[in-house]
């Protein structure tokens, strides 16, 4: 390693790959400006360094900004080293990981800062869906630099220094940074939606390498897989109490139950995420309607809706595992969608763009019916209907159009209290039990809650194999 290594750039690259497996690319590099002192300027590796590593033994490639070097911004040569990284990424089917400190487009370079930002961007976009990219925030992260996270497909952030913004928050109309910090990780987590985890620099190095361990090197590696020595057959006894919290749900059935929860902060009424089943990693998407604590404390309650950001996320993450070929397993409590003035302005969109991401994917896909399915919620999260491969349903569980009362009064509008309740369980018998839902083959098989571990994996074992054609298109237009 070159004596970058000694700044904290270079540390950071040394805390995340395994010990001494760092190999530097382009340590000599320098600016080649001249303009507005830039010749007097000393550059060590352009504020930047590039190179390679591994991660428990998985090859990755890193580059890392270094603000003590005119504040880490963007040049010709600085952006040139970050395409080479990606350039030879792309070239071995490895991931490439980002560590941001920047204050931005370097101003001295002017047009040439600013096409390294296009060159940039380009790289990114040819990247997307070939290779992992991950992206951690330990500074400033700003103006055209912001678009950097919003092009890869995980974002870290750290929680107390890191700024991520296109604009800054005193620069927003009526605003300050007092009053409503928009660059920081705790807006970018909760309310934007752009970060996916945060916490400090050691927590998002040990999250970095977590991900890393298990997702997919590329788009065509089927390597993402370790010995499973979790019991395949495992009960899981009282699952059906997490019928709440899916979260805990989805650790429960996991491998050694271990679950990492995707934009954990972000629309929590949708769950995504990564767990193991039997060795294999699955992507996880799930409705939630209640969270609670380490401690088990209850934190929140919702509705058992579909919310515009909690479809967009899903819809998202669905794409992400598609396009790296992870399996994706569903859990369905849905009764409608959210219904107010806010939620009417794109709910009917966000849908749409959740069920063409269901519909789209070709990876072995698993639906679990734990709760109420109703409607065209229901028919949006992953059902048989738009490509669902399995379908199970707990015993208790409800599918059909609506509620049974409900349904009962509007078809008997004129009916007294007794007629609406016989024609209430009537319709429940015989339109939205999971018997009934089971006898028209929209149900594969009932399981036991306790049973669901097994027959998950049993039903991911059996479409491994999977292969399905669809019609020839360049891409989708949704």
């Amino acid at each position: 390693m070159s004596n970058t290594a000694q700044s904290l750039a270079g540390k950071r690259i040394a805390s995340l790959l395994d010990e001494n497996s760092f190999v530097e690319i382009g340590a000599g590099i320098t600016a080649r400006n001249t303009d507005f002192n830039m010749a007097k300027a000393d550059t060590p590796a352009d504020g930047v360094i590039t190179g390679y590593g591994v991660i428990d033994g998985n090859l990755v490639y890193v580059y890392s900004q270094d603000a003590s070097v005119l504040g880490g911004t963007i040049g010709e040569m600085h952006a040139k080293k970050i395409a080479g990284v990606y350039d030879l990424a792309m070239k071995m089917g490895a991931p490439v990981i980002g560590l941001v400190d920047c204050a931005g487009l370097r101003l001295q370079e002017a047009t040439d800062a600013l096409n390294s930002f296009g060159t940039i961007y380009e790289k990114q976009v040819l990247a997307s869906g070939v290779i992992p990219q991950i992206t951690a925030v330990f500074g400033t992260c700003g103006g055209g630099l912001a678009i950097v996270p919003g092009l890869t497909d995980f974002t870290f952030m750290e929680d107390k220094n890191a700024k991520l913004f296109v604009n800054s928050p005193n620069a927003l109309d009526g605003n300050t940074k007092e009053k409503c910090d928009t660059a920081a990780a705790k807006f970018q987590s909760e309310e934007a939606g752009l970060v996916d985890f945060t916490g400090s620099e050691e927590e998002i190095f040990a999250g970095i390498r977590q991900l890393v361990a298990l997702l997919p090197a590329n788009n065509e590696d089927d390597m993402s897989y370790e010995e499973c020595t979790d019991d395949l057959n495992r009960v899981c006894a009282d699952l059906e109490n997490c019928v709440g919290d899916t979260s805990i749900l989805l650790t429960q059935i996991a491998d050694d139950n271990l679950f990492v929860e995707v934009k954990a902060a972000y629309a929590k009424e949708m769950v995504t995420g990564f767990l193991r089943l039997n060795g294999q990693t699955v992507g996880a998407v799930a409705n939630r309607t209640e969270v609670y604590d380490a401690e088990g404390n209850k934190e929140a309650s919702y509705d058992a809706v579909l919310t515009k950001k909690g479809a967009v996320k899903a819809a998202e993450f669905v794409q992400f595992c598609d396009a790296f070929d992870i399996p994706v397993l569903s859990l369905t409590n849905v009764k409608g969608f959210k219904a107010d003035l806010h939620s009417e302005r794109g709910i009917a969109k966000a849908v749409a763009k959740l069920t063409y991401a269901f519909a789209n994917a070709t990876v072995p896909k698993v639906n679990v019916v734990i709760g109420a399915a109703y409607g065209s919620a229901y028919v949006a999260m992953n059902s048989k209907a738009i490509g669902a491969d399995m379908t199970f349903a707990w015993p208790t569980a409800e599918i059909g159009t609506m509620d049974a009362k409900l349904a009962a009064k509007i078809m008997y509008a004129d009916a007294d209290a007794a007629t609406i309740n016989e024609k209430a369980a009537e319709y429940a018998k015989l339109q939205t039990s999971v018997q009934s839902a089971a006898r028209r083959g929209y149900v594969d098989t009932i399981i036991e809650a306790a049973d669901t571990r097994k027959y998950v994996i049993g039903a991911f074992e059996m479409l491994f194999t999977k292969r399905e054609d669809r019609p020839a298109k360049k891409h989708g237009t949704v």
